[in-house]
């Protein structure tokens, strides 16, 4: 168990960058494209990117910005998974994908992409949410 919370702290650690924050979210409809296309070497690079995304930006200098709140407010919130509305939005988030990704698989366009925008969306309430937590426990 130790070994685990040492890598996911490197992990974090790196991912709490912004960009890489950032990054993540706006690639949320690149989840789609193996499904809909049926292709596994899409699958592949895609999987490949969201695997190196969280480590390939160096750890930001401060924890100022909000998406680094957020990330680390995970971090810290992963150890504990209190029943509290983060869990709630983030099981409606993952709902929201699985949805989407049925549509893709469906070749359904527009509930799609409405989905996976109804996941975004309740992403950016769980990462308020997170923020909200790493401020209430500090680093």
């Amino acid at each position: 168990m130790e070994g685990w919370r040492k890598a996911a702290r490197v992990v974090f650690a790196r991912h709490s960058n912004p960009w890489s924050m950032w990054t993540r979210w706006a690639s949320t409809p690149l989840l789609l494209v193996p499904v809909w296309r049926h292709s596994r070497r899409d699958a592949a690079l895609v999987g490949l990117w969201m695997a190196i995304n969280p480590v390939m930006f160096s750890k930001p200098a401060h924890d100022r910005a909000w998406a680094t709140r957020a990330a680390l407010g995970e971090e810290q919130w992963i150890v504990k998974r209190p029943m509290d509305t983060a869990m709630a939005v983030n099981g409606a988030a993952t709902a929201a994908i699985l949805v989407a990704m049925i549509a893709a698989h469906q070749h359904r366009a527009v509930p799609a992409a409405a989905a996976t925008a109804l996941e975004m969306g309740l992403l950016m309430i769980y990462w308020g949410l997170m923020a909200r937590y790493y401020d209430r426990n500090g680093a």
